[in-house]
């Protein structure tokens, strides 16, 4: 299975356990590995036959600002999810980082791997 791979995508949305964590939007950093075939489009240098990156990009940036999280594990279970349905990637290993939340913590998260079944 190839790979496809979006690196430090930095993203917006309102997420924590506490509601005040909720109240403003905050930096949130995705890196995201994609599972797909990606023969086809390596063959015939066409976007129609592989995933359209900026569309992902674009597609969780859009859902992330209308979502509120409590746990980044909900939020990395979303991406995940939204990946396998909207853009038929047959697996994909998301990592939710949250920078910054604690003092002399460079950031915490959680990285997931879903296969699409």
């Amino acid at each position: 299975m190839d790979t496809i791979f979006l690196e430090q995508v930095k993203v917006q949305t309102k997420l924590g356990v506490h509601e005040w964590e909720r109240m403003v939007t905050q930096t949130i950093i995705l890196d995201i590995e994609i599972g797909y075939d990606l023969i086809p489009a390596g063959k015939s240098d066409s976007i129609a036959d592989t995933i359209d990156y900026g569309a992902v990009v674009s597609r969780i940036r859009e859902t992330l600002i209308e979502h509120s999280f409590q746990l980044v594990e909900a939020l990395a279970e979303h991406v995940c999810q939204l990946i396998l349905s909207e853009f038929k990637a047959v697996s994909v290993k998301v990592k939710v980082a949250k920078p910054n939340i604690l003092p002399g913590l460079k950031a915490l998260g959680v990285v997931i791997n879903r296969i699409k079944t």
